[in-house]
């Protein structure tokens, strides 16, 4: 019986609500989105998220969080970006 129950709080991501778990900074958050920190980009409530600051940066009830991935290639030789993709669960 004594399971634990795990809380949620509800986001905005890349213009999508999303139920996250509770208490994840950037770093969780893009470790349960299963999304590789290397070439992505965070933006939290229209400010962009420096990366040595991903494990303390807190995400909280009601952000409006974009992440969007840099891809190489493209038209003649220039790197692309696009909005990652994420499966609201």
């Amino acid at each position: 019986m004594g399971g634990v129950t795990e809380n949620y709080m509800q986001i905005v991501l890349n213009g999508e609500n999303k139920d996250i778990p509770d208490g994840l900074t950037v770093e969780g958050l893009l470790q349960h989105l299963e999304i590789k920190p290397g070439r992505v980009a965070v933006e939290i409530n229209e400010e962009i998220v420096r990366k040595t600051t991903y494990a303390g940066t807190a995400v909280k009830e009601g952000d409006r969080i974009e992440v969007v991935q840099f891809m190489g290639g493209g038209a003649e030789g220039a790197d692309s970006m696009f909005k990652v993709q994420c499966s609201t669960r």
